[in-house]
């Protein structure tokens, strides 16, 4: 059972989200109202997703994110909010985050993207997507660039990366390409070795910024 973790000061919105993901057979693990409550719940809990919100007093989603990625936190954080704020999602990319819904999305939307990240994936919505790369071209995701033009890749790699950017675990790119899942995972490893990323999300953003990738 995938377990998360839920941030958000409004509790109403937390029961909400917290009765549906049960419904949908998640384990809701805990829960938190800010971002330092976030850190201290996720390093107590190490849950295989975390929903986070964006904007909370005193310690918001961003400082959440900031301090989990300083801390070396290798839990994905999907970020869910009712603002659609261009400075805040690029910054939220910047910090790590691996997903990044508005909260009019559907239940089957949400569990999706849970799924998604769970299985080591990235998620943004279509809108979203295009306005990441906007950022990636314009320079405002620079800090995960190197200024160096990175080596090139294989036709395969290129194409399995395609599917990462599009939010595909590596048994559904597996599937789509008629590839064993190891031989996915192979590539992969050779692509971030290539590109010097960290993650999955990392070489996506470093390909984009190279015209590698769209």
């Amino acid at each position: 059972m995938t377990r998360v973790v839920l941030v958000d000061d409004q509790a109403l919105v937390r029961e909400g989200i917290r009765g549906l993901l049960a419904v949908a057979g998640f384990d809701v693990v805990g829960e938190a109202e800010d971002g330092m409550g976030a850190v201290a719940l996720i390093e107590d809990t190490r849950p295989d997703v975390a929903l986070i919100d964006i904007r909370m007093p005193r310690f918001d989603g961003l400082w959440a994110l900031r301090a989990l990625k300083e801390g070396g936190s290798q839990v994905p954080v999907l970020v869910l909010t009712t603002f659609d704020d261009d400075e805040a999602l690029v910054r939220a990319i910047q910090l790590g985050a691996r997903g990044y819904l508005l909260k009019d999305i559907t239940l089957a939307q949400l569990t999706h993207a849970v799924e998604v990240l769970a299985g080591g994936a990235t998620l943004f919505s279509p809108a979203i997507t295009e306005r990441v790369l906007r950022a990636v071209r314009s320079g405002a995701l620079l800090d995960e660039a190197s200024a160096t033009e990175p080596p090139a890749l294989t036709s395969r790699e290129r194409e399995i990366l395609g599917l990462v950017a599009q939010g595909y675990g590596n048994r559904r790119i597996a599937e789509a390409l008629f590839l064993a899942e190891g031989t996915v995972k192979n590539h992969l490893s050779s692509t971030l070795a290539k590109l010097g990323a960290r993650d999955r999300t990392s070489a996506v953003l470093l390909a984009i910024r190279a015209g590698i990738l769209g």
